[in-house]
């Protein structure tokens, strides 16, 4: 996994993200032309014109995200409607394929406050993963994150201890009038403080299905989405059979949702091995908060090595999808240690520190 560091106006950190990436987003494109082609036989021009339904809105609500990806596509040299399309790719596969994401959990436990994920997808895109600094001209914080090659917004911490983690859910619905999910992750890197994220990303909404798990150094908050509302999932729900401190959440809803206008269903896609993980990674935390164990690096990293249930694991080993990468931020101490590879496998490391 390549690291770069963009920075300045929306256009320039578009700009150096393209040129330096270049290879990673022209491999993006490749991976996802052939996969809506292969899973929905969806055309890459009908994607591109999917994509560009959200342009309105985007203009009006968030238009620094338009010029930085229209930086991208002119350092990479492809065309805007390309990059908008891999920024909105879970819109526009919504329901096509088994979702990315898997599993992630916040505990926090005392001073310490941890948010963490494996990131399970196909083994064809690993190489287009990269770690993106950015260093923001416009007022907003300087952040690190995990990214695709081309997407502007995806999993990581900011400056101010703010940290993103996301579950897709493949449930009916996309609302052309709402921040793609994406989007909605770098809206909450931008931000200056948690409850201001979050206010603003659930005034915008969100686009389609899915969990975003937020924290910073104080805790954390769940918010599932799905085209038509959202719900909050505080730390510690005993109801979902949370510990104190913790949230938890894999591929599926944990509550109804309201799925198309007017009905509220309990029903969504149910995704191989999901609830499986989720009732793993609970019953591990637990295991480990009775032994007395508090949250560190190590602790999680081991969590998030666990293979019961293999190949369909919490480290994931299929034969087509895996755990590409795994992340632990530390949001004490503002800092992330980034596994690629599966971790029990782990082919390096990167860490992601503000100073």
């Amino acid at each position: 996994m390549r690291v770069f560091t963009c920075s300045g106006s929306p256009y320039e950190i578009g700009l150096n993200h393209g040129q330096q990436a270049k290879d990673e987003v022209h491999g993006s494109l490749a991976f996802y032309k052939t996969l809506f082609l292969k899973k929905s036989s969806m055309s890459w021009e009908d994607a591109c014109a999917f994509a560009k339904k959200f342009v309105p809105f985007l203009e009006t609500l968030t238009p620094d995200y338009i010029v930085e990806m229209k930086g991208v596509a002119e350092g990479a040299g492809v065309r805007f409607e390309d990059i908008l399309a891999l920024n909105v790719r879970t819109e526009i596969a919504f329901g096509m394929y088994q979702s990315d994401g898997c599993t992630s959990f916040s505990w926090k436990k005392g001073k310490e406050s941890f948010l963490s994920q494996n990131w399970d997808w196909e083994r064809e895109q690993a190489q287009n993963l990269i770690a993106l600094r950015i260093v923001q001209g416009n007022g907003n914080p300087t952040l690190q994150m995990v990214t695709e090659g081309g997407i502007i917004g995806k999993i990581g911490l900011n400056e101010h201890g703010i940290a993103v983690t996301l579950n897709a859910i493949q449930a009916a619905g996309v609302n052309f009038k709402k921040l793609p999910c994406h989007l909605a992750l770098r809206c909450l890197l931008d931000s200056k403080s948690l409850e201001k994220g979050i206010e603003k990303v659930t005034e915008f909404g969100v686009a389609s299905s899915c969990h975003i798990l937020t924290a910073d150094s104080r805790g954390s908050r769940g918010i599932e989405f799905s085209a038509f509302d959202h719900i909050f999932l505080p730390m510690g729900d005993h109801v979902v059979r949370d510990i104190d401190g913790v949230i938890t959440h894999t591929n599926h809803y944990l509550h109804d949702h309201k799925l198309e206008d007017n009905d509220r269903l309990g029903v969504n896609i149910d995704i191989p091995n999901s609830k499986f993980r989720l009732a793993r990674i609970r019953q591990l935390i637990a295991s480990r908060h009775e032994e007395g164990w508090g949250p560190s690096v190590l602790s999680i990293q081991t969590l998030l090595s666990d293979e019961e249930g293999h190949p369909g694991s919490i480290c994931r080993d299929e034969e087509t999808l895996a755990t590409l990468f795994s992340i632990v931020m530390n949001l004490t101490k503002k800092q992330a240690t980034v596994t690629i590879g599966r971790p029990v496998e782990p082919q390096g490391e990167i860490q992601f520190t503000f100073t």
